[in-house]
Order: structure tokens, then sequence, then C-alpha cells
């Protein structure tokens, strides 16, 4: 088995470094919100009073839309971490709301996202909040039959043409037996706030109107979150060790990506491009990410993920234990 890395992160300094980040700003918060809430709803008013002139004059503004979507999806993050509002209950309450508009239950997916912070990059530990991925010796000795159900998962099309939409718009709106309380309850909370939201659009411009819009906007923002979320932890240097040699810190700069963006998609997604330093401490607002990027070299030696070079990890679909990178399908049988 190879050595540990000895790329910056091993280093538990790191993480005094960032201690100067984590305090939010009420102010620039507000005026995040503000920037962000006010233009998508908007966008709204306007696609409103366009689609009964031309669907085609709509289309970039649900294009728009979805871009905030993403951004007030960044912000609801923040808020479960703690990170956005210097009050838990300011945090909490902004949070549901969000999650609301996000078409994600606050609590539920808050729950399952803290245990990928603390299990990211983990292979003992894989499951909960992260992206189905397996071992090349464990691919090898499953069935056929299951076999072709985990291509099909990693498959780009289903993963992100489908499978992201079907997460939103269907699997957030159900519990299971395994959820809390707290779970269960913001489920509950959230669809009830969807279904007032789409019955009164519905009852002032129709249902079918109000899908053509709100459909679209979710489909879009749904893809290119789940996107996000793949290259932060799917990319071609990624390190994933076994639990005996996970340390936080180091997997938190070699697990988690430097995806660089260009600028009007880094306003977009809210800094989340910023991932290694995100998950050296969640505390960080996404507005102070990349000015603690800049601000220390440890972090500025990080190999950065471009938008074109993340396309590279679609094809990469299994864990190499032996080599430990992430592989294709025909690197591993071959």
């Amino acid at each position: 088995m190879a050595p540990k890395s000895s790329m910056p992160g091993s280093d538990k300094s790191l993480i005094k470094l960032i201690s100067a980040y984590k305090n939010p700003s009420n102010r620039y918060s507000i005026w995040q919100l503000v920037n962000t809430l006010v233009p998508y709803i908007f966008l709204w008013i306007a696609m409103i009073f366009l689609i009964n002139i031309s669907y085609w004059y709509i289309l970039p503004l649900i294009i728009l839309a979805a871009g905030f979507t993403v951004r007030l999806f960044i912000i609801f993050h923040d808020c479960g971490h703690g990170a956005f509002f210097k009050s838990k209950a300011a945090n909490d309450t902004i949070g549901i709301i969000l999650g609301i508009l996000t078409f994600t239950p606050y609590y539920r997916w808050h729950h399952a996202h803290l245990i990928h912070h603390r299990t990211a990059g983990n292979l003992d530990k894989r499951g909960i909040g992260d992206v189905w991925t397996l071992t090349v010796e464990e691919f090898k000795n499953l069935t056929p039959r299951k076999q072709r159900m985990y291509r099909i998962y990693r498959n780009p099309f289903v993963m992100f043409g489908l499978g992201a939409a079907l997460m939103f718009l269907i699997s957030n709106r159900f519990t299971r037996k395994d959820f809390t309380r707290k779970d269960k309850i913001s489920v509950y909370i959230t669809n009830i706030g969807l279904a007032v939201i789409a019955v009164g659009l519905s009852l002032l411009i129709g249902v079918k109107d109000f899908l053509l819009i709100q459909l679209p906007v979710m489909y879009i923002a749904a893809t290119a979150g789940v996107f996000l979320f793949y290259v932060q932890h799917q990319f071609p240097d990624v390190h994933w060790y076994r639990d005996e040699e996970w340390d936080y810190s180091t997997v938190a700069i070699n697990g988690a990506s430097f995806l660089k963006l260009p600028r009007i998609l880094q306003w977009f997604s809210g800094n989340i491009g910023f991932h290694h330093i995100h998950h050296l401490s969640s505390k960080i607002p996404n507005y102070k990410l990349e000015q603690c990027h800049k601000e220390n070299e440890p972090f500025r030696q990080v190999k950065p993920v471009t938008f074109t070079s993340s396309m590279k990890s679609l094809k990469l679909r299994l864990w190499d234990e032996d080599n430990r990178r992430l592989v294709s399908y025909r690197q591993a049988m071959g």
C-alpha cells in the first residue's frame, strides 16, 4: 500500500489558519440573502407575466432562476452548518424557508450532510451523504446484475439527467423508518410549504403554466447542484483512505477539490468550489472561502480542478486501492 500523501493537509496547523475566518458577518449575510432572494422573486414575477406572451421569452429567465436557486441552496447549506448568521435561531429559520424554495427538508438534509463531513474520503464509512463509489475489488465481486445496477447509477445521464431531479422532486418528499422525529417533521414542513406555494401560484396562473416554470427551473438547478457535489469529491487527484489512516485535515485538502470556475459561475455557486477550505471548517461562511484560500500559502498550493478538467471525472467510476486513484471501468478491467 502506498504511503500517506504529503500534500498540504497532513499538518494540523492548517486548522489554526482558518480560525480567523469562522465568524459570520450578519450585515454581509443579510446583503447576500437580499442580492439572491430578491432577484429570484423578480425573475418569477417576470416569468409569470411573460409566459402568456411566448414561452421562448422566459427560457433565458428559467436558466437564470435556476442559477439563483443554486445560490439559495448554498445559503441554505451554510445555515445548516451554523455559518451564515451568528444566531442559531436565525440560521434555522432562514434555512427552513430556503429549504422549501429549494425542495429540500432542512433538518433531514443536514443530518445526512453532517455525517458526510465526518466520513468524506473514508473507505470504511461510505454510504451516507455521498456518491455511491465501489472499489475495483468490490465491483469485481458483484453479481452481473448488481454490476449493471452500479453502471446505471454511475452513468452521467442517469446521475445528473434523471437522478438529480428525482432526488429533489420526489425522494425529498418522503420519510423513512430510520429518520429521526426531527428529520420527519422537516420533511412534512417542506412539503406543506411547497403545497402552499404550488396551490397559490396554480390558482394565480394555472397549473400548466406553474409547472412549465417550476419544473425546468428545479431540473436545471438540481442537475447543476448534483454535478457540483460530484466533482467536489470525484476528481482525478482525489485521495481516499481506510479508517486507520483517515485524518480530518488531510482528507479536507486531498479529498475535496478546489474547483476553479469562471467568475460568474463561482458567484452563482456561492464559492463552493473552494471545497477544500469548506471541509477544513464548515463554520466558514461561503463569502469568506475565497479570502481564506488567497491569504494562506498552503491552500494556494492545492492543484485546482477546472471546469474543463472536471469533465474527465465523469469517466472515473471505481477506487483502485492498489494505486490509490479513481479509475474507469476499462482501467479497472485492463
